[in-house]
């Protein structure tokens, strides 16, 4: 091993020999966390970066992808409850290839590529229900590319001819929708699904079709569409309808001076109104066909123009019989006619939905401690309110205005328990900053006595080595040597020689040069200037030491 790595090792443990109890427990812990940390990254590092396959796979199919990737030997992990399949980012491409030339997966085809597995023999029942199933995967499919669907599912309900019109239903359809984790689907996707499935369907009108979630919740309902049950209807009414009319009382009156209170009912009942009228033209009359009919027998002169004779057996007339004569019978004669005149004729067909407003009923109550109120009119007030809801007297709709006291005792109570609140809020916040800052500023004299402490170790245990040359001219030579004492222990020693301290003479020619540093030099003068004051002065050189080594406790 070459010399400068030798002595870097050497300082190195130096270094670490020097350490106390509580630092080499400190080291332990630091480098033990450096090997761990390194050891987790390189892992982290060195793991394979996974990506998805498939998503949204029923479990046959991911149980077909799972048995390919392990015949490949491509490693894989299942999450979103066995649906998702993740392989490493490289072999997504090559997998899925795999997959689609295999038909995997196989769930996921449907749609009108059901018709092209019909054959020839097949009958009309099979021909009638395979469309369906193809119409009902194509709208599956759409449906399942909106934003927040997983999954979705449609069942169509689609009745068969008839040459009876009036037997005739209209188709209905069923939708299940399973939606994302934390996704919730809004009114405008509900009723975008309830348009998207009836349109597509000959006959089907938006109120035919249902939608589901997994939740168990009914988005549209058949007969109601896609805005909720008759409540939700009820509650949407009231809510909007009581702001508007809030919002113009706080305007107008003052925040807190007014509350409104709405009530709407709602009918559910759903049908078909059919109404016909006949109006005649203001021309007068026009034929749009016209016929007449005349009969008539015998000349009208009241005498017959030939004779007639007597039938015999089997119809044969009788020859010679005798004609009859008579001047007052005039014949017969008939006349009719048939006219057919143009009459405006109008047929009006009504769809009456679900959720029409029935009748509602307004009631206000103003504050009477309010100084707008007190100058307020209340019919104004009243009139107000009505053109806002759009109240119909004729429909039964009602509206209350009455001027009271209100108790604002809760309200009291509730500002006082926020301003409280307030006051502790910011208490909080001030003691959260004194402790921050108290954590800050003691950490940041920890880390700088930590800061000094090393310092004053690393400038103790510095060596500064001294170059033997110079110190030829002194071999051999003594000298005196100042030593930290006081005043009396000074005069002692003046009174007697110096203490001195020789050199140690340095050796030549081919002897191994041996380095001396400055702190060795320095405690060999100590031991000889301790030496010479022992051997004057015993007991003064006890408490001198007992001085020194006092001194040196601290550090």
């Amino acid at each position: 091993m070459p010399v400068a790595v030798k002595n870097v090792f050497a300082r190195l443990a130096a270094y670490v020999k020097g350490f106390s109890a509580a630092q080499r427990t400190i080291a332990i812990l630091v480098v033990a966390a450096l090997v761990l940390g390194g050891f987790a990254l390189a892992s982290w590092l060195g793991k394979a970066s996974y990506a998805p396959l498939f998503t949204g796979l029923a479990a046959a199919d991911a149980s077909s992808v799972t048995d390919q990737l392990t015949t490949d030997g491509v490693p894989y992990q299942l999450t979103d409850g066995g649906a998702t399949i993740l392989v490493p980012q490289g072999s997504v491409y090559s997998e899925r290839l795999k997959a689609a030339s295999n038909g995997l997966p196989s769930s996921n085809e449907g749609g009108y590529s059901l018709l092209d597995k019909m054959g020839v023999t097949s009958s009309e029942f099979q021909q009638d229900v395979t469309y369906k199933r193809a119409m009902e995967g194509e709208l599956a499919k759409t449906i399942g590319a909106m934003d927040g669907v997983q999954t979705a599912t449609v069942q169509l309900a689609i009745p068969e001819k008839t040459v009876f019109v009036s037997e005739e239903k209209d188709p209905t359809a069923s939708v299940f929708i399973a939606t994302k984790n934390g996704a919730q689907l809004s009114t405008d996707q509900v009723q975008a699904i309830v348009h998207l499935t009836s349109a597509a369907v000959e006959g089907m009108q938006p109120t035919d079709v249902s939608v589901v979630d997994a939740k168990g919740q009914t988005l549209s309902a058949v007969g109601t569409g896609a805005t909720g049950s008759g409540a939700d209807q009820a509650a949407d009414y009231d809510a909007a309808t009581s702001k508007k009319i809030q919002d113009l009382l706080d305007t107008t009156l003052g925040v807190g001076n007014a509350t409104v209170v709405v009530s709407a009912t709602m009918n559910q009942n759903t049908g078909t109104k059919t109404s016909e009228s006949y109006t005649a033209p203001t021309t007068g009359p026009v034929a749009l066909n016209e016929s007449s009919t005349t009969e008539q027998y015998g000349s009208g002169s009241g005498a017959s123009s030939g004779a007639t004779g007597v039938l015999g057996p089997d119809n044969i007339a009788v020859p010679n019989g005798t004609a009859t004569s008579g001047t007052g019978d005039d014949g017969y004669k008939n006349e009719s006619a048939t006219k057919n005149n143009a009459v405006d004729h109008t047929t009006e067909t009504t769809q009456i939905p679900a959720g029409t407003l029935q009748n509602q009923s307004v009631s206000v109550a103003l504050n009477a401690k309010a100084d707008t109120v007190k100058n307020a009119n209340l019919q104004s007030v009243n009139d107000l309110v009505s053109r806002a809801a759009n109240l119909d007297t004729a429909r039964g709709d009602k509206v209350a205005v009455a001027v009271m006291d209100f108790d604002t005792s809760a309200a009291d109570k509730a500002t006082k328990a926020l301003e409280a609140q307030e006051k502790a809020d910011q208490q909080e916040s001030l003691w959260s900053a004194i402790r921050t800052a108290g954590i800050v500023v003691g950490s940041l004299l920890a880390l700088i006595a930590i800061m000094v402490f090393l310092a004053r170790r690393s400038r103790r245990q510095e060596r500064e080595a001294v170059d033997l040359g110079e110190l030829d001219a002194f071999a051999g030579e003594t000298f005196q040597l100042p030593l930290a004492v006081d005043d009396a222990d000074r005069d002692a020693l003046q009174a007697g020689p110096a203490p001195t301290v020789a050199l140690p003479t340095i050796p030549h020619d081919d002897a191994p040069t041996e380095v001396l540093t400055t702190e060795e030099i320095t405690a060999e003068r100590r031991r000889q200037d301790i030496s010479a004051l022992a051997e004057r002065d015993p007991k003064r050189t006890a408490e001198l030491l007992r001085g020194l080594l006092d001194d040196r406790a601290p550090v």
